[in-house]
């Protein structure tokens, strides 16, 4: 996995608005709704080891 290469993706207002939504809905820090919600937007799943990425039912996360 760690030597893949890896998209940067930069933050937009569409980015922002649906974190936003997924922090008032599920009430998980903004930086995890942030990641949530760019995969959420460009149809990916999360690799994650947190547990509040998990919780998120829009978007799929694959735990590690």
């Amino acid at each position: 996995m760690l030597s893949k290469d890896f998209d940067v993706v930069a933050a937009d207002a569409k980015i922002a608005v649906a974190s936003a939504e997924l922090r008032l809905k599920y009430g998980i820090p903004m930086a995890d709704t942030i990641i949530a919600a760019t995969a959420q937007l460009l149809g990916i799943p999360v690799v994650t080891d947190d547990d509040h990425i998990t919780r998120i039912n829009e978007v799929q996360s694959q735990w590690v």
